[in-house]
Parts: structure tokens; sequence; C-alpha cells
């Protein structure tokens, strides 16, 4: 991807900060991102948070880089220096996630949204985007 584009594509994902989109049945996507300062646990310069509720708010799936979790594989594996995750149920704890760029990171978010809302029989289409905390 050119550089351009790639710029582009991120100032896309920028714009979704603050938005929750709803879907049927209650479901809803939460998106939480700024561009921070490049660290060693944040490489890309961004903080994000994005997450898919249930219609009792629980959370469902997540991608995010709040903190680190463990290695893939054995516990004597070590902690990867970046700490882009995600949570594949409400109850997982985050497996890491290797950040490629923005729409990298979005596909795969909304292909993880698509199989859990085709899980519960919810079609995957938006009924409406907002900005906000709560659906």
């Amino acid at each position: 991807m050119a550089k351009k584009d790639a710029e582009g594509t991120l100032e896309f994902l920028l714009a979704f900060d603050g938005h929750i989109h709803r879907y049927g049945g209650g479901y809803w996507l939460k998106f939480e991102i700024e561009k921070v300062k490049e660290s060693e646990g944040r490489p890309h310069g961004l903080d994000y948070s994005f997450t898919l509720h249930g219609p009792d708010n629980r959370r469902l799936i997540g991608f995010d880089n709040a903190h680190s979790v463990p290695a893939k594989g054995s516990r004597f594996n070590k902690r990867p220096k970046a700490m882009d995750h995600w949570h594949r149920t409400e109850i997982d704890e985050g497996r890491p996630y290797t950040f490629k760029d923005a729409e990298t990171l979005m596909d795969d978010f909304f292909d993880e949204v698509e199989r859990v809302l085709a899980e519960h029989n919810i079609p995957f289409e938006t009924v409406e985007v907002k900005e906000g905390d709560k659906p």
C-alpha cells in the first residue's frame, strides 16, 4: 500500500473514534482510537479499543492495546513488546495481535464481528451510527 493510501486509511480509522454502531437484537460496537506518541508498546502510534457488546452490554469480542498479554504457546515464551491483542470471547484474557496497518486492523475486527453476529443469527447490517459511550 502506498504511503498516501496508508495515511488516508489511518485518517479514516481515526474518524471512528467515539462512534457506536448498533446492530439488530441490541448488539453494538464501540470504537475508541487516538494517535499517541510511538513507544515500544505502541510502535504504530495508536491507542485503540474496538469492542462488540451483546444486548446485556457484556463485551463479546475486542481488539485493543490497553495491556500486554501472554505470548502464544509455551508459558516460557516472552510477552510481546507491542501490546496489541484481541479477545475472541467475553472471557478470553487476550491473545497477541500482530498490527500490520489500519486497514488490516479494521478488516480483522469486522471479520470477527461478522463471525459472532452470525453465531447469534444477527444480520451483519448496521442499523444506526451515533457518537457516545452507550448504544
